[in-house]
C-alpha cells in the first residue's frame, strides 16, 4: 500500500502539491488523474524518494522508499522510459539492474518475454522507437517482481496491440493482490482499465473514489432515442415541458425523462421506437467538470476564429 499524509512539495514561494493525503491499496488499479501541471509527476517521485517533500510523509509498505532494504523487490515505476544507456542492449540495460538486487539472469529473460522484446533483446535500446522504449521501461518495473508498481503513461506510444496488453496485464498484476498507480492522460483507457481513481488540481486532492461512483456523479440523466417518428415524438415532449435536442435527423437527447417513461409515451401514441439508450458520462466528460477549475491553461479562440480575413 502507498500511504501519503499531508503530503506537500514547495519550489521557492511555489507550491506544487499541496497537503495530498491518500492510500492507494493492493488488489485494484488506482488511475491518478490531474491536469498538466497538478503536481503528480511531482507526487510520483516524492513516493520513488526523487524528491524530499518539504513536509509531511508517503511511505510504501509503511516505509520511506529510501529506507526499502532491496527497492527493485518492493517497488516497480516507469516514470521517463528513454532513462537507459542508449549504447546497451535491452538484455544488457535489464541485466545491469538485476546485478544490484541479486536477481537472476533467467529473471531478465522472462521480462524480456513478457513484454515481446525478444526478438530485439540484443539490439541496442538508442535504435527503439518510442513503443519499444515503454515495454523495455514496463520490463525494468517488472524486473524484481514487485508488490507495487508505479508506471506513468504507460501507453505512450504503443499501438492498439500493446495497449490491450497493458491493459490486460495491469488488470493481472492487481487481481495478484499488488499495489498499481497508474498516471495517463487517456480517459478512454483510464476508464477501461482503473477500478479507483485519485485526482488531483493545483496540488491538492481533488477526488478520491471508484471510477463508478465518479461516473455516476457525472451522470447527465439523459436518454437518447431513435425514431422514424422523431419529430411527432419530439413535440410531445416538449408539449409536457420535457427538454429535447436533435443533432441528427431520426434521434433526440431527452433531458428529464426516463427510458421506461418515453417508451410507455410512444407506445401510447403509436410510435415506433428504435432504440432508447440512457446515456452515462463519460470519464473524459467527468474529468473534465471535475478539474475545470483546477486547469492552469485553458484553450481560448477556434481555429475559424484565429484566421485573419
Amino acid at each position: 500500500m502507498i500511504q501519503a499524509r499531508s503530503l506537500t512539495k514547495t519550489y521557492g514561494d511555489k507550491t506544487v502539491v499541496d497537503g495530498l493525503e491518500f492510500d492507494v491499496r493492493p488488489g485494484v488499479v488506482t488511475g491518478f488523474l490531474g491536469p498538466n501541471g497538478a503536481g503528480k509527476s511531482t507526487t510520483m517521485r516524492m513516493i520513488l524518494g526523487l524528491d524530499r517533500p518539504t513536509s509531511g510523509t508517503v511511505t510504501v509498505g509503511g516505509k520511506r522508499y529510501a529506507d526499502l532494504p532491496a527497492p527493485l523487490h518492493e517497488v516497480g515505476a516507469l516514470l521517463e522510459a528513454r532513462s537507459v544507456h542508449t549504447g546497451r542492449s535491452a538484455f544488457n540495460h535489464l541485466l545491469a539492474l538485476a546485478k544490484t538486487h541479486a536477481i537472476p539472469t533467467s529473471r531478465v529473460r522472462a521480462v524480456i518475454e513478457l513484454v515481446g522484446l525478444t526478438e530485439v533483446a540484443r539490439r541496442r535500446a538508442g535504435a527503439f522507437s518510442l513503443g519499444m522504449g515503454q515495454r523495455l521501461g514496463i520490463a525494468s518495473a517488472l524486473l524484481g517482481d514487485p508488490g507495487t508498481l508505479i508506471l506513468d503513461e504507460p501507453v505512450n506510444g504503443l499501438d492498439p496491440d500493446g495497449i490491450l496488453w497493458i491493459r490486460h496485464l495491469l488488470r493481472n498484476l492487481a487481481a495478484e493482490g499488488r499495489t498499481v498507480l497508474v498516471s495517463s492522460h487517456l480517459m478512454s483507457e483510464m476508464s477501461l482499465t482503473a477500478d479507483h481513481l485519485i485526482v488531483i488540481g493545483k496540488g491538492r486532492l481533488i477526488a478520491d473514489l471508484p471510477i463508478a461512483e465518479l461516473l455516476s456523479s457525472a451522470s447527465r440523466d439523459t436518454v437518447l432515442v431513435r425514431s422514424p417518428q422523431a419529430d411527432e415524438l419530439q413535440r410531445l415532449l416538449s408539449s409536457s415541458g420535457v427538454t429535447t435536442t436533435s443533432h441528427e435527423a431520426g434521434a433526440l437527447e431527452v433531458l428529464g425523462r426516463t427510458a421506461v417513461e418515453i417508451g410507455d409515451l410512444a407506445l401510447a401514441n403509436g410510435i415506433a421506437i428504435h432504440e432508447l439508450t440512457p446515456q452515462r458520462a463519460s470519464l473524459e466528460e467527468a474529468f473534465m467538470e471535475l478539474t475545470n477549475e483546477s486547469v492552469e491553461y485553458h484553450g481560448g479562440l477556434t481555429i475559424a476564429e484565429t484566421s485573419v480575413a
